[in-house]
Formats: structure tokens, sequence, C-alpha cells
């Protein structure tokens, strides 16, 4: 036993090493290829040159990759959230709860192309939307909807039942149990499940094609205008050929750093929340009710 104990830890610790140096590696490798583009005017001033591109910078595509990102997040967030609460709290019903899970996993199951295309024939063509940040974003937060409903749902249930027994006990309604003890106690989950959300949304490329990125516009100030996004701008960097590849890597190795950066404040807002009493004592939280 001593011996398959030593093995699986030193099988855990080699994996963890081959993951963090494929990261490093990847980081490393991005950054040296785009090394020459990366500078303070590259990530502040817009693209141009005879190709676009190939001089100036992408701010235009940063904040358009936000703004798409942001009205992702709203759109898809709470009514992820929303549905989570639904069936943990509220739906009592088992073939609903079936039926509600099975619509899920199929919209997750979607391919982002599909849904690109769908989002433009139904936002963009139908309803009139039209190219913009808007139809983009709508698009995006259908794909990111399940994304956040099945984390929002397995931190609801991970809630301990005291908790919530402790809140009815005390003659708390349900939706007073929900608003003022199952929301703050899962705030970290909560908060990090948007967050990598959010930078799943902001890597999506197909779904932008279609319904509101274009190849050149500048920083967006509405949602009904077309915007620039990093992954296209990248596809298009990377479609030219040689003569931008290093303003292509230069724009990958920003939107590698904005998704990481992301991804630690995800992990550290988690982390923090946990320390300070995520899930607090029942009979501490009876005494604050």
């Amino acid at each position: 036993m001593r011996i398959r104990s030593i093995l699986a830890r030193l099988w855990a610790w080699a994996g963890i090493l081959l993951t963090i140096g494929m990261v490093l590696f990847l980081f490393g490798f991005v950054f040296w290829k785009g090394a020459g583009s990366i500078s303070l005017e590259f990530v502040t001033t817009a693209p141009k040159g005879a190709v676009l591109g190939m001089e100036g910078g992408i701010w235009p595509a940063i904040a358009g990759s936000f703004c798409f990102t942001l009205t992702a997040v709203l759109l898809g967030g709470i009514p992820a959230v929303a549905a989570a609460l639904y069936m943990v709290f509220y739906c009592r019903h088992k073939k609903l709860q079936s039926l509600i899970r099975a619509v899920i996993q199929c919209i997750a199951g979607i391919p982002s192309i599909v849904l690109g295309l769908f989002s433009y024939s139904f936002f963009v063509r139908d309803l009139g939307l039209g190219r913009c940040i808007l139809s983009g974003g709508i698009a995006l937060a259908v794909m990111i909807l399940p994304f956040i409903e099945v984390r929002a749902e397995k931190a609801f249930r991970e809630l301990p039942p005291q908790t919530i027994q402790s809140s009815y006990a005390l003659g708390c309604a349900r939706s007073y149990t929900i608003w003022h003890v199952v929301l703050p106690a899962c705030r970290g989950e909560l908060v990090s499940g948007v967050i990598l959300g959010a930078c799943y949304a902001m890597g999506a490329t197909a779904p932008l094609i279609f319904t509101g990125a274009v190849a050149y516009a500048s920083a967006p100030t509405s949602l009904l205008q077309p915007a620039m996004a990093l992954p296209l701008h990248l596809y298009l960097l990377v479609a030219q050929g040689a003569t931008s590849l290093g303003t292509a890597y230069g724009t990958a190795f920003v939107m590698m750093a904005l998704i990481l950066v992301s991804n630690l404040l995800a992990t550290l807002f988690t982390g923090r929340s946990e320390r300070h009493g995520s899930h607090p004592h029942p009979a501490r939280r009876q005494r604050r009710l």
C-alpha cells in the first residue's frame, strides 16, 4: 500500500509539473515570437498599414472583446444563476428537472459555428438587429449559459444543509434565505464561475464571425454597432501570411495574458471567500439572522 501511495503521489506531481511546464512553454514561445510587436503603443493604438494589422496596435480589438464579453456575461450569467436557483430550491418535479437538465446539456453540446449561424439567421436577419455587439453578445451568452449554470448549481447543492435548515427554523422565508444566506455563502463560487465563463466567451471566434465582429472598426461606443474582437483579429492576421505573423503572435500573447489574469482573479477570489468563511457555521448564521 505504501508503494502505491508513493507512486500515486509521484504521478500527481508529474502531472502538475507537466501541466505547468506546458503552460510556461506556450507563453514563453508566443512571447518570444511576438516580442518585437508587444509594447505600450501596441496595446493602446489602432491597427493600420497597407495590409491592416502590419502596423499600429490592437486597442479597438481589446475594447471590442471586453464589450462582447461583458454583454455575454450580463445576458447569460443572470439567467444561468436563476436557473440554478430554480433547479435546487424550487423545482420538485423529477421529470421537469430531467427536462431542464437535458435542455442545458443540449445547449452545451451545440458547436459554436452552428450557434453563430443560428444567431445570424435569427438575431441579425429576422429580428433586424444587424451585425452588432448586442447580436454577438447574445450568441456568446447562449454559449456560456450552461457553463455558468452547472457551476452555480453545484455550488448551491454543496451548501451545508444545516445552513438552510437553520434559516427555515428561525421562520425566514425561502426568498429571504436565498438572498441573505445562500447567495452570500456561494459568492466566491458564483463570481469564479462567471469569470471563467467570461474567459470562455472572450476566446470564442465562430459566433462573432457571423454576428458582430468585423475586420476593422474604432473602439465601440454603442451596443448596436459592430466592433473588432481579439480572436477574429488574430485569425485575420494569421490568414494574411508570414508578413503579419509577428503581430499575430503579439495579439495572441495579449489575449492569453488577459485570460490568464482573469483565471487567476477567479482563483484568488474563490480562495479569499473560502478563507473568510463562504459557508459559515450554522450557529454563527443564526446569530446574524
